[in-house]
């Protein structure tokens, strides 16, 4: 039986591999963040003072970007803010949001509540981390998200990284958990936002490792790591050289696989094919 908060429709991807925060209430960087990244995440939390959220979920209501590129981040479950938030949304032609610090697959359900919204999942606790498959699971949760630093504060540590600026363990521990969450239920996952803004060489890395990984984007927070992404997520022409030969050697590029086969002197089965299609998915549509 169909339950109510099930969607009905198209679900909502990722437009393109760089999402940009913007702080709710600067609604004059509204069109300047949607010009220049992929996508927009309106925040109505972290980024946004408790005095200046009434004034943030006004500007909301007010604005006018593309409901395809933008995303809302409300509050968490619990608090203060989140009944505003929730009812400033309804209030838009927005309807994808991002729930800040989900511990529990239940606490989608009063997001599903409101008819048509769609639900990326921020998971920055230990228990939303711990939680995380069932959080998936909700008919409702659209994709994924995870972040570091909220994460690490929960546990009392006092930072993410090594310093030379990778994750320690447990970061690490989460990203993993999180894309493979997001993979066992056909959910796309957000990778998380990379605070130091002058390590563009760091930024490159993980957005790389992203790809590697089957992350569909990496969020932001200014608008010069957005060319970083993107050209870490564009395919290389000699990875689209190869996807297409791939492609090629099958009974067509959207038919299956005839078995084992060669391109190249390469052995290709099922794994590697869907690579190809992979690959081939990421090249900008002037590439095609």
């Amino acid at each position: 039986m169909r339950r109510h908060w099930e969607l009905d429709g198209a679900v909502w991807q990722p437009p393109g591999p760089a999402i940009l925060f913007c702080p709710a209430d600067r609604p004059e960087r509204y069109a300047k963040a949607a010009d220049r990244s992929d996508a927009v995440i309106l925040d109505l939390e972290d980024a946004v003072t408790a005095e200046a959220r009434p004034a943030a979920r006004a500007a909301l209501v007010a604005g006018g970007l593309d409901p395809q590129r933008t995303v809302v981040r409300v509050n968490a479950l619990g608090t203060f803010d989140f009944a505003a938030d929730v009812a400033a949304v309804e209030r838009t032609d927005y309807r994808v949001v991002m729930l800040a610090k989900t511990e529990h697959a239940h606490q989608l359900d009063r997001l599903a509540q409101v008819d048509g919204l769609q639900v990326i999942a921020l998971i920055e606790t230990p228990l939303g981390a711990v939680n995380v498959h069932e959080i998936a699971a909700h008919p409702r949760c659209i994709g994924l998200m995870w972040g570091a630093e909220d994460l690490v504060a929960a546990m009392g540590g006092r930072s993410s990284r090594f310093p030379d600026g990778t994750y320690r363990d447990v970061a690490r521990h989460v990203r993993s958990v999180v894309r493979l969450a997001a993979a066992a239920f056909d959910r796309f996952a957000l990778d998380s936002v990379h605070i130091d803004i002058a390590d563009v060489d760091g930024l490159r890395a993980e957005a790389l490792d992203a790809v590697a990984l089957g992350y569909a984007a990496t969020v932001c927070i200014h608008p010069s790591q957005v060319p970083v992404i993107r050209a870490a997520y564009r395919p290389t022409d000699d990875e689209l050289d190869w996807a297409r030969a791939v492609l090629t050697a099958t009974s067509g590029e959207s038919g299956a696989p005839h078995g084992v086969f060669a391109v190249r002197g390469q052995m290709i089965d099922a794994p590697l094919l869907a690579q190809a299609r992979a690959i081939v998915s990421r090249a900008p549509a002037e590439a095609e």
